[in-house]
């Protein structure tokens, strides 16, 4: 969880934000202990953004992946000293309830390399519509 913690709060350096000025960085970690990592990419059009969960996520699963443990996610102005948690948006979390069991995968809000919260995707996303929702 330390390893992911640092990632997320590392990546949120490489975010594109020339727009919102609001950097967020996620590491997202497979069962098999690979972690793939994403930053928020913003554009002018507002409509092509992507958040750092989706990048994280895209790029895991574009190489393959489909069974995932946990995402850490880190953002806040990026100049700021200090900030909050940063909850995934709620196209973010559709996309998690894609690839992800509801009551086991762990989605990890950070503030510091010392202070975070701990959710499953269910405590996040109650009632989330997934693959189960559309399979007979």
């Amino acid at each position: 969880m330390e390893e992911l913690i640092r990632e997320a709060l590392r990546m949120r350096g490489y975010s594109y934000v020339p727009y919102s000025g609001f950097r967020v960085g996620a590491a997202l970690l497979t069962r098999e202990g690979k972690i793939y990592t994403g930053c928020n990419i913003e554009n002018a059009s507002y409509t092509p953004t992507n958040c750092a969960e989706r990048t994280a996520f895209f790029k895991a699963v574009s190489e393959g992946e489909r069974n995932f443990q946990a995402i850490a996610i880190a953002g806040g102005a990026g100049g700021a000293a200090e900030f909050d948690y940063c909850p995934p948006c709620g196209v973010c979390r559709q996309v998690m309830m894609e690839f992800c069991d509801e009551k086991t995968f762990q989605v990890i809000l950070v503030k510091s390399e010392t202070e975070y919260r701990v959710m499953t995707l269910e405590e996040l996303f109650p009632l989330g519509f997934g693959p189960k929702n559309v399979q007979e």
